[in-house]
């Protein structure tokens, strides 16, 4: 017989993991270089200058008006089908499903959890930054604007930023923040630039968004990009935390201190006097029957100063138990409703016929 144990699948995943027990030597973690710094620094103060460049009701905020009152969706409406569906490239939910699907593939294939973990902490971060921004400044979109010429600020509006475009610059960007060659990081760059700036000119074609809102949403997904190295020693030392974790519980599993249910399925085998027995980590319910008609096992082999536990009485019927095939069936005859003799005829009801003669 068979005693092999069956891996279960929390088992399996670890035992896939441990296949590649060292990251490859080619993933590198980008760093904060001079040109990066450069880079964020002109995009902070790009984006400083869109603010208040709104703030002021500035010339941007007049080209604003004048593209809302061009209504480029009523210039090119053979376009609108097309774009409807190009807009969904920038819509949190949808885009982060797909780029989590491909990075965790590339997480499992790699043994290492941060392109998950960066993925999370941008947008984390996205979410921070342009949330904050929107509550903050509340502008109202084109489609809600009150008066002509006016910024629309402390509105109740959310607009402002676009999250539409600060997200497709997060999401399709982290491709090529993760990207493992220089030649793919290249052609990703130039991928994610141009879905963002689709995504971008599609809201303003629609009409959801400001010229100006648009130029916000680029720079402030371009400055998460810029500043995630910062952020890599946090991603390291929660993907520390993690496979240390995942080792304190393999340790608890071999022990034998983590509960059945958590590492295999129970699946009880019903007899006749049947007992429970464990037999480390992974619960086995394997039915031990006694023979009838033999004497109940004494205290040999027990240690000293134990003795088997009483058995309680077994309480059984005179007459004897038949089976299903064996039992006479019975069948009612005519209705089980008790008769009410008491209970006068219905008026209108036709008089019992005889049944002979007349």
């Amino acid at each position: 017989m068979r005693t092999d144990r069956i891996l279960t699948r929390l088992e399996r995943v670890f035992a896939r993991l441990d296949r590649e027990p060292e990251r490859p030597a080619h993933l590198q973690t980008p760093r904060m270089s001079r040109h990066r710094v450069v880079l964020l620094g002109s995009t902070l103060a790009f984006y400083t200058a869109i603010v208040v460049a709104v703030l002021t009701t500035s010339w941007l905020v007049r080209l604003d008006w004048q593209i809302m009152f061009f209504r480029p969706y009523e210039q090119w409406p053979q376009l609108h089908a097309f774009l409807d569906y190009l807009v969904v490239l920038g819509q949190r939910g949808p885009t982060a499903v797909m780029v989590a699907a491909w990075l965790g593939w590339r997480s499992w294939r790699q043994h290492t959890l941060r392109p998950l973990i960066t993925l999370g902490v941008a947008l984390l971060l996205l979410n921070l930054t342009v949330g904050a921004v929107k509550l903050g400044l509340g502008r109202l979109g084109p489609h809600y604007a009150t008066q002509i010429g006016s910024a629309e600020l402390f509105a109740g509006g959310d607009i402002f930023p676009s999250g539409h475009t600060a997200n497709a610059v997060v999401t399709w960007g982290i491709l090529a923040y993760l990207a493992s060659t220089t030649v793919t990081r290249r052609v990703l760059s130039v991928v994610s630039a141009v879905v963002s700036l689709s995504v971008g000119a599609t809201t303003v074609y629609l009409g959801t968004h400001w010229v100006s809102d648009v130029l916000l949403g680029w720079s402030a997904g371009l400055l998460i990009l810029l500043a995630l190295p910062w952020c890599e020693p946090l991603i390291a030392a929660v993907e520390a935390y993690v496979f240390g974790l995942r080792e304190r519980l393999r340790r608890r599993m071999e022990a034998g201190q983590v509960p059945a249910p958590l590492t295999g399925v129970l699946v009880p085998l019903l007899s006749a006097g049947g007992k429970w027995q464990f037999r480390g980590p992974v619960a086995t319910a394997e039915p031990v029957v006694e023979p009838v008609g033999q004497p109940a096992p004494t205290g040999a082999g027990l240690p000293a100063g134990h003795s088997p536990a009483p058995r309680p009485a077994v309480h059984l019927t005179s007459r004897p138990h038949l089976i299903r095939s064996e039992r006479t069936p019975v069948t009612p005859v005519g209705s089980r409703r008790p008769a009410h003799t008491d209970r006068a005829p219905a008026r209108g009801a036709a008089a019992a016929r005889p049944v002979a003669g007349g």
